[in-house]
């Protein structure tokens, strides 16, 4: 199994990226917050985790072994495959999942696309507290204030969101509101991530 790559990131797109190491190239799906972190051309490592089927190996990389780690268990829950799981990912950071689980918050887990109410309460049910405890200091992430003259990034958000199925006019509107409620005008670029998980977020939670 490959549980991770350091190499030349040769590509990136909106689910996926490209790592060269050693001239051969491995094709890594992973979230659009883990991508914001990698740069054409630069070095970067990922930790990963193989899926395989009768009829394909696929890699999934994550921005550390801690995603990754939440990656795997939450694929034992009945009906979690990898394409949930790192949905799940894309919404929430591992310690917001944690204690989402924990805390039996049904609210914040389907906010994640593709798990309705019974989904939520199954993975409450089956994972119980293997999880572990959050790591972090457990504040909510938002998009702070850009400095003036800051490069504007919010379309590579609105890229994301359209590329995990929202239509571009939603994800506009939505990534509008997150920075207005953060004060701000435009997304730096080590904002990315950020923005768009309030994003995910926000529209997670006027799903019809």
């Amino acid at each position: 199994m490959i549980a991770s790559l350091t190499g030349t990131v040769a590509h990136v797109g909106l689910d996926r990226a490209v790592v060269d190491v050693g001239g051969v190239g491995y094709l890594v799906h992973a979230t659009p917050t883990t991508l914001a972190g990698l740069r054409v051309g630069e070095r970067a490592g990922v930790a990963t985790s193989m899926v395989v089927r009768e009829d394909s190996m696929t890699l999934y990389g994550f921005a550390d072994p801690d995603e990754r780690d939440v990656f795997e268990v939450v694929q034992t829950v009945s009906g979690v495959g990898p394409r949930l799981a790192l949905a799940m990912l894309a919404v929430h950071t591992p310690d917001a999942l944690r204690r989402a689980v924990a805390g039996e918050d049904l609210a914040a887990l389907t906010r994640v696309p593709g798990i309705g109410r019974k989904g939520a309460q199954r993975i409450v049910l089956e994972l119980g507290d293997r999880l572990g405890p959050p790591s972090g200091t457990g504040v909510a992430e938002a998009a702070p204030a850009a400095a003036p003259g800051t490069t504007d990034h919010s379309e590579r958000v609105v890229e994301a969101l359209a590329g995990l199925g929202w239509p571009a006019k939603q994800a506009d509107d939505a990534v509008a509101k997150v920075l207005a409620e953060a004060g701000a005008d435009t997304v730096a670029a080590d904002e990315v991530a950020s923005t768009l998980r309030a994003a995910l977020r926000l529209l997670g939670g006027h799903r019809g």
